[in-house]
């Protein structure tokens, strides 16, 4: 079963909160400004205050408008200056990854947390996927958890790699170090100091335990069902792995 270039943009536009249609229409005006419009949360859990919920989506809408800021700057940068050393180009860009690496990652935690009934079925997708890649279903939450811990003031996330033809959890410090090419994000959880100081303190772990305990195991089957689908288009360059 293959997966169209339509399809796979309409889940990244989904995953945004854009509109894959608007843009399609304006393809032939194509610049590098863009416009993205940040979701709406209402999320409701015991295990996080709502003045701590409420601040981070804030934060959230903020980072893409800041995205939405430095694309419209990027579109009269001076290109002809551009220089790995110091250049305006340059700042932008790594601005644009930052930015949009925040909104996206935090986007993907926002929509996998707070289901207060979760629960993963052993026949499910997902949970067959994480097996088979980890070992065991447990093996994968260690590594999750660990990979949680190790985070600096940034995201554990679990990612279909393609490179490997697998499964597995990687590490993002500060929204710009740690981002594996060549991989679709499946579950993400954000370890931010904003995310869980207010409630916690310094007990990241605790933070890490509650949030697994009611993560959205519906919505992350969806996304397993869609990485498999994108898998089978995706290359490898490193080829098969035994």
């Amino acid at each position: 079963m293959s997966i169209s270039n339509e399809e796979i943009m309409k889940v990244i536009s989904e995953t945004l909160g854009t509109d894959a249609s608007s843009n399609k229409k304006k393809k032939s005006n194509l610049t590098e400004a863009f416009v993205l419009s940040p979701k709406k949360y209402d999320i409701q859990t015991d295990v996080l205050s709502q003045k701590a919920l409420s601040a981070n989506i804030r934060q959230f809408e903020q980072t893409v408008k800041v995205a939405n800021d430095i694309s419209a700057k990027l579109d009269s940068a001076d290109r002809s200056s551009a220089n790995y050393m110091d250049s305006e180009f340059r700042e932008l860009k790594n601005a644009e990854t930052y930015n949009l690496n925040d909104a996206f990652l935090t986007s993907l935690h926002f929509d996998n947390i707070a289901d207060p009934t979760s629960k993963i079925m052993m026949d499910s997708l997902v949970y067959m996927r994480l097996s088979r890649d980890f070992g065991t279903f447990e093996d994968w939450q260690k590594d999750f958890i660990a990979c949680a811990m190790s985070a600096r003031n940034g995201f554990a996330v679990t990612v279909y790699n393609g490179s490997l033809n697998r499964y597995m959890n990687v590490v993002v410090d500060d929204s710009l170090v740690g981002p594996m090419m060549n991989c679709i994000p499946v579950i993400c959880l954000s370890v931010k100091d904003s995310f869980y100081f207010r409630d916690y303190l310094d007990d990241r772990k605790s933070y890490i335990f509650a949030m697994m305990k009611e993560l959205r195991w519906s919505l992350v089957e969806q996304r397993v069902k869609r990485a498999d689908q994108i898998s089978k288009i995706m290359s490898k360059p490193l080829g098969d792995q035994q």
